[in-house]
């Protein structure tokens, strides 16, 4: 009885150490729980049975107590990290959960002050990054990018004082640099490529980072001069392409840089004197690129001593014309773009010296003569076209095209021997050349032949083609009399057909715009981010079925808009310019051109152009979740308009109008604010960041689009000088609700930004009433428009009552009614009493939702 009673505290005890072994108190405990909770397939490469420091990607301490180094990445890791999982390492130094597809990080791992290395990058977190990044006093290094963060960089990095390498690259983070950076000195590497950050850099920015050698801010919005630069002595890379930098180009040239690149900015002067900057030593420079800015003078750099150069890029710059530079000293560079330099003379033959030459770009120029053979091995990307070369291609050259990856020669006065190419390729890539072929194809056939034959072969020849000759002419007349009594008949047919099918209802007769452009195939499509694929008139008539209705997306005062697919597999919607133009076609490229270079995230980028006839065509990027108008308006009625852009992206269930995917973002307010604040950030963008500034002159809720990731876009900007005349009457005859008060005086004689600031204010009252600007009912009012209607509630401090039902418990009413005070300031009478984009764009902010969309 004894030995049973003890026997059984024995098992128990052991059952108790059992089960003690599993509670969620050690590291094995933790990172075990995360991968399973996190999707892993442990049969993979984990064995959960032995100690957790033996596991694959885990480092623990020399006694083998704590994991101090956690890699998971590319494991296929998804969802919501879980708290109590690998927030619980307390002594956690290295964390890697890089390549997975994770959503959110969990609250408890903002706990782990040891961490010194972290990199999350290339997962799906969202949201804004927390102020408690400033707990990891210790961290070296943090990758987070290659996700969707969004809002501020949190002023709590301040107090990261060891960090290293900071990667912010591919979000969407906001604002402005923040001060707090500054107090980061020991920063060797910052890349906050691709935001969307906006602002100037912090005061003392290049002072405060004695150890800075790599800093890329490319793709942002970020004002700022050559000067902010000035201090950076250890920078061996800098990157602040696709911003808003001015200044001269003379003072980025400093110190210890290998890598510059400085594209699609505002820079300007006088490239030729950068080489008097004599602290700057030319023989640190790889990569080069100056191209899309406002560059003069002459091409004339200290190249003789840049002899470790790679990469040169200096296109579509303002240079004085000029010949060809010099670069065969230059015996190490792979890539070389000078097009529309404003170069004129021979493509030198010295040019062959450089042997490792991969790319070579010197379209758009005035080079004339005739082309060198190119003997560069490795040369793999050509392009020669828009010049006036001529003469022979060289025969060594053209057997080197079918292994280049891309070529063009188009648009000069050359000549070859097509044999060796397709019909295709001999008219996008040879456009305008001259197939001269030899009649005796094989010469050496041609020795060989008796000269004893030679009269008898002539004469048979002859004979026979008498003989065809004449069959052939009866056969033609006979066909020609049967045919002309078919047509009688079928004619009518005929022009019902093209009644129904023409572009815009309109008859395609020879008396329409595409009947008048003769060789389609002769007419190119200039697409801006690929200027070596060669697209032509003629693809746009198949991409488009012939401009039928059937691709249809939008009636609209510019023109209709027509939805097709270029070659390539280009998504794209094409506007045509009804409305005929003063400008002259080379007038009409260069401001369609300029249209091309403007980006912004909320801006609808404009891919190219096409001139046919007297038409102007603009090609823009495809937004596939349609525009403000059918979201607000025709949607919630059931009517699915003709300016949606996309055919199946919406439906329509018992709680309104939602989005495929969007899971109700586009009922709530969040989501609304979200738009405004977007489509105010493009009109500021217009009006403040270009030069001379852009007037929209058509802003409103058909203008504004959505893109796949629902990210508002304003589309038509600029448009205005290629429209044509009478631009101002057009647009208070197609607009109504939209026109402002000035426009009915007769002293104005013009569009102002002022202007567009009215119609964005109309738009905002559209986006927090859900009212159309004209035509709606207005319970116990008389007026006749949405303007009226709100600016009186206003006044009477009764603005809640014009909140849109459908969005009133998504958030706070006050903000919504700090929204409407916004859209009262904007449609003031007075245009001088209106508020700029600028401080349109701050007072948004001021009350932008915190909730994560």
């Amino acid at each position: 009885m004894a030995f049973g009673f003890f026997g059984s505290l024995l098992i128990l005890s052991l059952l108790f150490k059992h089960f003690t072994c599993q509670l969620p108190n050690t590291d094995e405990f933790y990172v075990s729980n995360f991968l399973k909770k996190m999707g892993f397939n442990s049969s993979m490469s984990y064995n959960f049975s032995g100690s957790v420091c033996s596991w694959k990607g885990m480092h623990c301490d020399t006694k083998k107590e704590n994991l101090i180094g956690l890699k998971a990445s590319n494991l296929g890791l998804s969802g919501i990290i879980p708290d109590t999982t690998i927030g619980k390492l307390a002594k956690l130094q290295s964390l890697d959960l890089s390549n997975n597809k994770i959503t959110a990080l969990p609250s408890d791992i903002w706990s782990l002050g040891s961490l010194k290395w972290l990199n999350l990058s290339s997962n799906q977190i969202s949201g804004s990054l927390p102020n408690n990044v400033g707990n990891f006093g210790l961290l070296e290094v943090i990758d987070l990018s290659g996700n969707n963060f969004s809002g501020e960089i949190p002023a709590t990095i301040t107090s990261l004082l060891s960090l290293q390498v900071l990667n912010l690259a591919g979000n969407g983070f906001e604002w402005s640099i923040p001060r707090g950076i500054l107090n980061c000195k020991a920063l060797v590497s910052v890349d906050l490529s691709s935001n969307r950050l906006n602002g100037s850099l912090p005061d003392g920015f290049g002072a405060a980072f004695p150890k800075l050698k790599t800093l890329n801010l490319a793709r942002n919005e970020i004002h700022g001069l050559d000067t902010d630069f000035a201090e950076l002595m250890s920078l061996t890379s800098l990157n602040i392409s696709r911003n808003l930098f001015k200044g001269s180009v003379m003072g980025v040239f400093q110190g210890q840089l290998k890598v510059i690149d400085l594209s699609m900015n505002q820079f300007q002067g006088h490239i030729s004197k950068v080489q008097f900057n004599s602290t700057y030593k030319w023989s640190h420079l790889v990569y080069l690129d100056l191209s899309e800015n406002q560059l003069s003078g002459e091409i004339s750099l200290n190249l003789s001593q840049a002899q470790n150069l790679r990469h040169l890029n200096l296109a579509y710059n303002r240079f004085a014309i000029q010949k060809f530079p010099r670069i065969e000293m230059l015996l190490g560079l792979e890539y070389l773009n000078l097009s529309k330099t404003n170069l004129i003379g021979h493509i030198p033959g010295e040019i062959s010296q450089l042997s490792i030459l991969h790319t070579l770009d010197v379209s758009s120029n005035r080079l004339s003569g005739q082309i060198p053979s190119l003997a560069n091995k490795s040369l793999k990307v050509l392009d020669v076209s828009h010049n006036n070369l001529s003469g022979e291609i060289p025969v060594s050259l053209l057997e080197k095209l079918p292994l280049m990856e891309r070529y063009n020669f188009s648009y000069n006065n050359l000549t070859l021997c097509a044999l060796g190419f397709s019909p295709e390729t001999f008219k996008t890539a040879f456009y305008g050349s001259s197939n001269s072929c030899p009649i005796a194809a094989n010469p050496v056939l041609i020795e060989r032949r008796g000269n004893g034959h030679k009269g008898l072969k002539l004469a048979l020849a002859l004979t026979l083609s008498t003989v065809c000759l004449l069959a052939g002419l009866l056969i033609l007349a006979f066909g020609c009399r049967r045919k002309s009594r078919k047509w009688v008949v079928k004619q009518p047919s005929y022009k019902e057909e093209q009644h129904i099918s023409g572009p815009f209802s309109f008859q395609t007769d020879s008396t329409t715009w595409v009947a008048d452009v003769k060789q389609a195939t002769s007419v190119p499509v200039v697409i801006f981010e690929k200027p070596l694929l060669n697209i032509t008139f003629a693809d746009l008539l198949s991409a488009t079925s012939n401009f039928d209705r059937g691709t249809l997306l939008a009636e609209g005062k510019f023109g209709p808009v027509y939805r097709g697919f270029l070659p390539g597999g280009i998504h794209v919607a094409v506007k045509v310019l009804v409305h005929g133009s003063t400008l002259t076609d080379q007038e009409a490229a260069r401001e369609l051109e300029y249209l091309g270079r403007i980006k912004h995230p909320n801006l609808v980028p404009l891919t190219g152009y096409c001139l046919a006839g007297d038409q102007r065509i603009a090609i823009y990027d495809y937004m596939e979740n349609g525009n403000l108008q059918n979201l607000l308006h025709d949607l919630p009625l059931g009517v699915q308009a003709t300016e949606d852009w996309s055919n199946d992206t919406w439906v329509e269930d018992n709680n309104g109008i939602q989005n495929v995917g969007s899971e109700g973002l586009l009922t709530t307010w969040a989501f609304r604010h979200k738009i405004a604040l977007g489509t105010a950030r493009a009109l500021a963008f217009l009006h403040h960041g270009c030069s001379p500034p852009i007037i929209h002159r058509d802003v409103k809720a058909s203008s504004v689009y959505l893109d796949l990731n629902l990210e508002p876009r304003l589309s038509d900007f600029g448009l205005a000088k290629i429209f044509g005349t009478d631009l101002e009457d057009e647009i208070a005859r197609s607009s109504p609700g939209y026109v402002p008060p000035e426009f009915s005086q007769p002293e104005c004689h013009a569009s102002t930004p002022k202007s567009d600031i009215y119609c964005f204010g109309v738009v905002l009252f559209e986006l927090i009433t859900g009212r159309k600007p004209i035509g709606d009912d207005y319970p116990e009012e008389q007026e006749t428009n949405l303007v009226s209607w709100v600016r009186g509630l206003v006044r009477k401090n009764q603005g809640s009552k014009a909140i849109d039902p459908k969005i009133r418990d998504t958030g706070p009413d006050y903000q919504m009614e700090e929204a409407l005070k916004i859209g009262y300031l904007c449609t003031a009478d007075i245009p001088s009493k209106r508020p700029s984009m600028q401080q349109i764009v701050g007072l948004l902010k001021d009350i932008e939702p915190r909730t994560s969309l």
